[in-house]
């Protein structure tokens, strides 16, 4: 491509990626905490399509020069495809064919009194599996279903360091008062208590510990569907 053509694909890179940070589609990429970067970046290419514009006209036109092909401009149809249309976060689908990512924690913080409490997939299963805080305790917990080869129903979150790239999930197993219909991927809020069960993942014997669910609710996908506790 010529340099008036790479700036302009540099400028919709650039616009793309302004897009994506200033929403809260860069979420499905990477994790929150670069959206700063994100949009550093994007600013970056946009000065720079514009800079190559501007010296670019500054200089004599050669002459005797070849076109360029014009299949080079498909080079533009991902950056459309970023700005126009958001991906699917990762879903039950790569969640039952991925062990859990479940490891020791280094910590665990006092519960908070709040009755139920609140908790993220990954904090519930850490405490299920290798502390002992949530005895005698209700808590709430959000996720989306994942349903393996047997039917067993899982509460996951996909938790990741940097981007969607890395994520893997995060398993609750589910038991108790569960909905009549189960549907992978919808997104429920259980509210329950440690089922002092814990049982190994099939596909890398992580441990993936039990919800014993008291009542079960649909509820939207939040705007982060990836969960960032570990960045914390």
């Amino acid at each position: 491509m010529n340099r008036q053509a790479q700036a302009a694909v540099m400028f919709l890179l650039g616009g793309a990626l302004l897009h994506a940070g200033t929403t809260d589609l860069y979420l499905r990429y990477v994790k929150s905490g670069l959206q700063p970067l994100l949009l550093a970046a994007g600013v970056v290419l946009i000065a720079a399509a514009l800079a190559t514009v501007f010296y670019e006209r500054k200089r004599a036109k050669p002459h005797g020069g070849h076109p360029e092909p014009r299949v080079a401009w498909l080079l533009v149809l991902p950056v459309l495809a970023l700005i126009l249309i958001a991906p699917p976060a990762l879903g039950s689908y790569s969640a039952v064919r991925t062990g859990t990512a479940l490891q020791p924690p280094y910590g665990l913080d006092p519960l908070p009194a709040e009755d139920p409490v609140r908790l993220s997939v990954v904090d519930y299963a850490s405490r299920a599996a290798y502390g002992h805080t949530l005895r005698g305790r209700t808590v709430r917990v959000t996720g989306f279903l994942a349903l393996d080869a047997h039917g067993t129903p899982y509460l996951v979150r996909m938790a990741l360091n940097c981007c969607a790239a890395d994520a893997q999930p995060v398993k609750i197993g589910l038991t108790g008062q569960l909905p009549p219909v189960l549907r992978p991927d919808a997104w429920l809020e259980v509210t329950g208590e440690y089922a002092f069960r814990v049982t190994r993942d099939p596909v890398n014997n992580g441990p993936i510990p039990y919800l014993r669910v008291t009542s079960a609710r649909p509820v939207s996908a939040p705007a982060d569907p990836y969960d960032e506790t570990w960045n914390k």
